[in-house]
């Protein structure tokens, strides 16, 4: 196992000693995992979704399909629009944006609702939650300088506890929110099942110096072995190497039901990177894939840049899909993001790109060069376009159900 200095040069010292009084304070001194990246991402005044130290964009440590322009925000609206119809158009119709970055997405859905769909526009109830308070803060900010959408539209900020059960007609959606859920870490030795936990060791070099350090344990909650027994993954089978190690995420599952527990009737549409649980959990992938990313650059150990870097893991598409069975949701489709937009029109717009006339003020060979290589990064199956697009139900009627909503007709 690995062992980091408390303060690698370029992490925040603040949240390490916070880290660190953590671990000093728990049974044992140490924490598991999940715990040490929930503080590292979490914390509410020094993780890296908490503070400035959160930069996405072409400026920052990653960007998202929001921050290629405008279109991936105006294709999910027309997914929108064709669930309402599917649902009898009603008013209110709450889009809830859970996990909404820097706002970008909630303010290309909005814009384009106002230019092409005013009538859906003035059904929407648009609620957005989120854990950050810096990201908060600038989706606030960013809507709130939109005057003409805000001036007779409902945007609101809440937690899940100021959600009653059962309320929500709408949508419910996250764009790349669940990879960032804190993960358990387990490692297979000796034929046992065991837990990966953080806690505080001198090093050898310099004695005074404590460093955040790797132990295996047992685990820390029987979940953790039901997990793979409920996916039918047999680790225990003798087909997986010595050491293998991979990651569980709970949290996605608790957010589910929580979800599911407030919807009423309508969707849930989740868009990440992850893998059928088959895959997620071959013998072959021995590492798991738990990934940081600094400045655009990606690495593995979490232990560097403590505060000031994005720590995620790839979704387990088979537990969503198992667990929303088990919060009564409905499985309506499961596809890869590149076929979705194509599907709501991806193709059409590159298309359309072929035909712009470039003597009109405001149009460059540049920028239509630009906007070309963005649609086709939206779709390309090397990237963005290879994340996955689950859509789940709640509600619906046998005709309703019946329906195949527009980005899942290819």
């Amino acid at each position: 196992m690995t062992a980091q200095q408390l303060n690698p040069n370029g992490s925040n010292s603040v949240l390490c000693q916070l880290i660190a009084q953590q671990i000093t304070n728990s049974p044992n001194q140490r924490i598991t995992f999940a715990g040490y990246m929930d503080l590292a991402l979490y914390h509410p005044q020094q993780g890296y979704y908490s503070t400035k130290a959160v930069t996405i964009g072409a400026q920052g440590d990653f960007f998202t399909s929001p921050h290629l322009g405008a279109d991936f925000g105006e294709l999910l609206a027309e997914q929108f629009v064709d669930m309402w119809r599917s649902v009898g158009q009603p008013s209110p119709f709450t889009l809830v944006e859970m996990g909404a970055g820097q706002g970008l997405l909630a303010t290309d859905i909005l814009q384009y609702l106002q230019q092409q769909y005013p009538d859906f526009l003035q059904a929407i109830e648009y609620v957005v939650v989120e854990k950050s308070p810096t990201l908060r803060l600038q989706q606030q900010q960013r809507l709130r300088s939109q005057s003409h959408l805000t001036a007779s539209l409902s945007v609101r900020w809440c937690t899940w506890e100021e959600i009653p059960p059962d309320s929500i007609v709408g949508c419910c959606f996250s764009n790349e929110l669940v990879d960032a859920f804190p993960v358990h870490q387990v490692v297979l030795t000796e034929g046992e099942l065991q837990e990966v936990y953080v806690t505080l060791t001198s090093s050898p070099s310099a004695p005074d110096t404590m460093q955040f350090a790797e132990v295996l344990g047992e685990l820390s909650t029987p979940q953790l072995r039901e997990y793979f027994d409920w996916l039918g993954i047999p680790l225990l089978s003798g087909n997986y190497p010595e050491g293998y190690r991979t990651e569980v995420n709970l949290a996605a599952l608790s957010w589910l039901k929580t979800v599911a527990d407030r919807l009423q009737q309508g969707y849930l549409l989740t868009i990440d990177y992850g893998y059928p649980a088959t895959r997620y959990y071959n013998p072959g992938r021995s590492e798991g894939t738990l990934q940081c990313y600094y400045q655009h650059s990606y690495h593995n150990n979490p232990y560097f840049y403590v505060g000031y870097q994005d720590i995620t893991a790839h979704v387990d598409f088979t537990a969503l899909e198992r667990q929303g069975d088990r919060c009564g949701l409905q499985q309506v489709g499961l596809i890869q993001q590149g076929l979705f937009l194509m599907a709501l029109g991806l193709g059409d717009r590159i298309a359309a790109l072929s035909h712009t006339d470039l003597s009109q003020p405001g149009e460059s060979l540049q920028a239509l060069l630009a906007r070309r290589e963005a649609l086709h990064a939206l779709a390309s199956p090397m990237g963005l376009g290879n994340f996955n697009v689950l859509i789940q139900s709640k509600g619906l009627g046998t005709s309703e159900q019946q329906k195949t909503l527009r980005g899942l007709s290819l």
